[in-house]
């Protein structure tokens, strides 16, 4: 599984009348989305509501995505679960509905049990079964275990482990991932602020919900880089970074796709529990779009 480049956390459409995801309207985002050099999206990750997400909802977003990708871009599905029995499912079943590989984060309501023993055990099992490759997601923010750099560098020698995505927002420990990981599979970025820095220490590429407003900027700091253009690469990371701390980080879900909506995508409400971005938030989320350069009703560019 080849995960350089920039790949989209995609957000969940929900229809206002009923509060079923809205399919059709997710499948135009991705068509949107799809216009830039994206490497890939995921679907059901934290930002695509994937806690608030029935099974069967799951797998019908994935198998539209499926569809409604431009060639050459990879569908990485959310599938971690509390159980090892319901993530092995639903990858399995992920795959079926044309999913490239599964994103796994690890389980944590028995966090007290949750030993490193344990997650290992976990994920091994998960890799054995998967018909597709694993990706290993590493967020504390939602998920309080910790995917630790030993543990990452030794789980990575599975031929069906592909890398593992880092959401701890620490340079840190994306620096030890990168050092454990090795060129034995990648390590991506899971925060916009730190796509750049990230690639200049041995990350492969991004899984960043920055990049779902300005992914036309993502993928130019990505290219960029690549290229050897350093100076432009790090302007463009000083554009993005405040967008991602002030709507991303800031906002959260709802301010985010308060954000597509204001960009002629379709983002839509948040599924409750989640509150609707409060007017404040609102108000902030337009003015971060305004200093990134992005227009209310246009299309995300550089």
């Amino acid at each position: 599984m080849n995960l350089d480049g920039v790949f989209l956390p995609v957000t969940t459409p929900f229809d206002p009348a009923t509060g079923d995801p809205d399919l059709e309207a997710f499948a135009a985002n991705i068509r949107a989305w799809c216009t830039h050099p994206i490497a890939g999206v995921v679907v059901g990750g934290s930002t695509g509501e994937q806690a608030l997400l029935d099974e069967d909802e799951l797998l019908a977003l994935v198998g539209r995505a499926a569809r409604a990708r431009r060639d050459g871009v990879a569908v990485i599905a959310g599938t971690g679960a509390e159980s090892t029995r319901a993530t092995i499912r639903l990858s399995d079943r992920s795959a079926r509905e044309g999913a490239d590989a599964v994103l796994v984060k690890p389980p944590s309501y028995y966090r007290g049990r949750m030993s490193p023993e344990a997650i290992r055990t976990y994920f091994l099992a998960v890799a054995d079964a998967s018909p597709v490759p694993v990706i290993l997601y590493h967020v504390p923010k939602f998920v309080p275990v910790d995917v630790v750099p030993d543990l990452a560098g030794e789980l990575i020698r599975h031929e069906n482990i592909a890398g593992i995505k880092d959401s701890s927002g620490d340079i840190h420990n994306l620096g030890a991932l990168c050092e454990a990981v090795g060129d034995r599979g990648s390590v991506v970025v899971g925060a916009g602020t730190l796509l750049y820095p990230g690639l200049e220490i041995g990350a492969r590429g991004g899984i960043i919900a920055v990049g779902l407003l300005a992914a036309g900027a993502a993928c130019e700091l990505y290219r960029s880089f690549t290229a050897g253009r350093a100076a432009e690469a790090g302007r463009l990371q000083e554009r993005i970074g405040p967008l991602h701390k002030r709507v991303v980080a800031g906002t959260g879900v709802p301010g985010l796709k308060h954000g597509l909506d204001l960009l002629g995508l379709v983002g839509g409400p948040p599924r409750p529990p989640l509150l609707p971005p409060t007017d404040r938030e609102r108000e902030e989320v337009a003015e971060a779009l305004e200093r990134a350069g992005l227009a209310a009703g246009l299309p995300q560019g550089v």
